[in-house]
């Protein structure tokens, strides 16, 4: 866990969760000890800690911040080891089901640990039934 966030190498992903066709909340503040809210238009921004890891969020948004002092490709098992949840083909969190994972529009077909973080990815995780159609993110106009 770093002071302040690191730059080097830094790209953002998306994280959308639905068990049983219903939306989870990703909740900010994952990685970031000690966080300290500020109110924005868009709700709670965690601009500051304790220290930030390497994996983050700073709002409820789904957003995954990735910000490491080294490039190399990490993983959505290491999110959910932050974050402190369990993650496999039969469980996201609290939630227990048949897991299907969709990565930028498209079915991913091994461990949900193993998806890639990637630049602007569209992850989404989905527990139980009904399936929701993949969602659409736009990164235009966030900045990120």
């Amino acid at each position: 866990c770093s002071a302040g966030e690191q730059t080097l190498f830094h790209i953002h992903a998306h994280l959308t969760i639905f068990v049983n066709g219903a939306a989870r909340q990703v909740p900010a503040a994952i990685g970031i000890p000690g966080a300290v809210a500020q109110q924005t238009q868009s709700g709670p921004f965690i601009g500051s800690g304790t220290c930030f890891y390497w994996l983050h969020s700073h709002a409820a948004d789904g957003i995954v911040h990735i910000e490491s002092p080294v490039q190399r490709t990490y993983t959505l098992g290491q999110f959910f080891d932050e974050w402190g949840q369990p993650l496999g083909t039969d469980v996201v969190g609290p939630s227990h089901g048949h897991v299907t994972v969709i990565v930028n529009g498209q079915v991913f077909t091994g461990n949900p640990r193993d998806v890639p973080l990637t630049k602007h990815a569209a992850i989404q995780l989905e527990v139980g039934t009904p399936l929701v159609a993949p969602e659409s993110i736009s990164w235009a106009n966030t900045g990120l």
